[in-house]
Parts: structure tokens; C-alpha cells; sequence
């Protein structure tokens, strides 16, 4: 009679809600990323960006492009997070 009676007024059987304070989940790589990006490895390499953006930008038509150096940039540092990430993994 009670199930009857929520599927009348609700069309579906009423779920209870727990009121469970939910941990807020931090990502680990967030924060190895900034770590890493601060190393001197990375710190140069993305040095080498800047300058290759700058020297590109300054210029009203090129053909290059710094996907080179972006891609170094992004080597180093995951290369670095790769090390260090799964040891603060549960």
C-alpha cells in the first residue's frame, strides 16, 4: 500500500536521501604538475617557449611556430609527474 501510495503522488518510488558530507576529491597530477613546472629542467625549457611566443609574436608574418618548444615543455614536466605521481596514488 505505501509503494501504491508514492507511485500515485511521485510517479516513482521516493529515494532516501543521505545527507553524507562528501569529501571534496583533490586530482594529485594538479599539484605535481606546479611542482614539477618550478624544476630547473622545466623552468628552462619553458624559458625557451617564452621566447620562441615573443620572437614570434613580434613578427607580422612567419610560418613557424613553437610546437616544439611546447612540446619539450610538456615532456619535461610530465616526465618529471610521471615519477611522482603514482606514489601518492591509493
Amino acid at each position: 500500500m505505501v509503494f501504491e501510495e508514492k507511485m500515485i503522488t511521485n510517479g516513482e518510488p521516493e529515494e532516501e536521501e543521505e545527507e553524507e558530507e562528501e569529501e571534496e576529491m583533490v586530482d594529485p597530477i594538479e599539484s605535481l604538475r606546479q611542482k614539477c613546472a618550478e624544476t630547473e629542467h622545466c623552468v628552462h625549457t619553458w624559458e625557451r617557449l617564452e621566447q620562441c611566443e615573443t620572437r614570434v609574436g613580434s613578427r607580422s608574418s612567419t610560418e613557424e611556430d613553437c610546437t616544439e618548444e611546447l612540446f619539450d615543455f610538456l615532456h619535461a614536466r610530465d616526465h618529471c609527474v610521471a615519477h611522482k605521481l603514482f606514489h601518492s596514488v591509493k
